[in-house]
């Protein structure tokens, strides 16, 4: 199967990591486990057949505490989509799930860096996101 679209560009549009003071870094240090990952996926058409996909990667706690970190990396891809794609449904999966298959690597990365980085060496996602089981999951 040949692809039906090229990646034009990628890069970080904006990250955010917070974590107010001393306590909640001890506190949350403790919870940080029990924290879920949000995804978030936006576009917005440009001209000549480009999209500008925004995948949006929230990591936070759910539950109602006054001490809590959160994490955020909002990761722009731009995309030329062949001339031929002309169903919705076909340019949906292509932003919903071939896209995001293709760049979610390096956007996983990037917030384990970023929560790394923030002082949570331990932190790892065991489980993966399977893009096309979301995708058909939202066709239903």
């Amino acid at each position: 199967m040949t692809k039906k679209y090229k990646i034009l560009g990628k890069y970080i549009k904006d990250t955010s990591g917070e974590t107010p003071d001393i306590e909640t870094y001890i506190f949350v240090k403790d919870r940080i486990s029990k924290y879920q990952l949000n995804i978030d996926i936006k576009s917005k058409p440009l001209k000549n057949k480009m999209i500008e996909i925004e995948t949006i990667l929230k990591f936070s706690d759910k539950e109602q505490s006054k001490k809590k970190s959160y994490f955020e990396i909002n990761f722009a891809t731009v995309v030329k989509i062949d001339d031929e794609i002309k169903e919705k449904e076909e340019l949906e999966k292509i932003i919903l799930c071939d896209v995001q298959i293709e760049i979610y690597p390096s956007l996983e990365k990037s917030l384990l860096d970023l929560l790394h980085n923030s002082g949570y060496p331990a932190i790892k996602f065991e489980k993966k996101v399977n893009f096309e089981e979301l995708f058909n999951q939202r066709l239903n």
